[in-house]
């Protein structure tokens, strides 16, 4: 079992967890539980050296703000929480074009989590992934 510890957030930030992507280029995700799919900024991909032309195609996407459109792209490798998945799926959106700023670059959604058992202690600000 693996214990991550985390800044406790107020009710208007999510809990930031930390993730690689190809064991070199970080990032900051929201640990988002009510997200489907784990989903990063298409600036972040670009930046960790993956060429935005080689998407594997589009999906439409329910979020709380309505449909949107995103990318789908496989990264190599991609870790968080000490769970590593390899040529695993993720969704792709460009935040900046969106008018979105944020101090994290995506969220980690179910997909990661799926073979996992995981627990979130709100009081004291830990995440057990089993």
């Amino acid at each position: 079992m693996n214990k991550f510890e985390f800044q406790i957030p107020n009710e208007e930030e999510v809990i930031i967890v930390e993730a690689t992507i190809n064991d070199k280029y970080e990032l900051l995700l929201g640990f988002d539980t009510a997200a489907t799919h784990t989903t990063i900024d298409s600036n972040v991909l670009f930046l960790s050296g993956y060429e935005l032309k080689n998407s594997k195609g589009e999906v439409e996407v329910e979020t709380s703000n309505g449909i949107v459109i995103v990318e789908i792209f496989e990264l190599n490798v991609f870790e968080s929480l000490g769970i590593r998945k390899e040529n695993f799926e993720v969704q792709v959106y460009d935040f900046l074009a969106h008018g979105i700023e944020s101090d994290y670059h995506g969220v980690i959604g179910l997909n990661f989590l799926r073979e996992n058992k995981f627990c979130i202690d709100m009081r004291k600000g830990e995440i057990t992934i089993d």
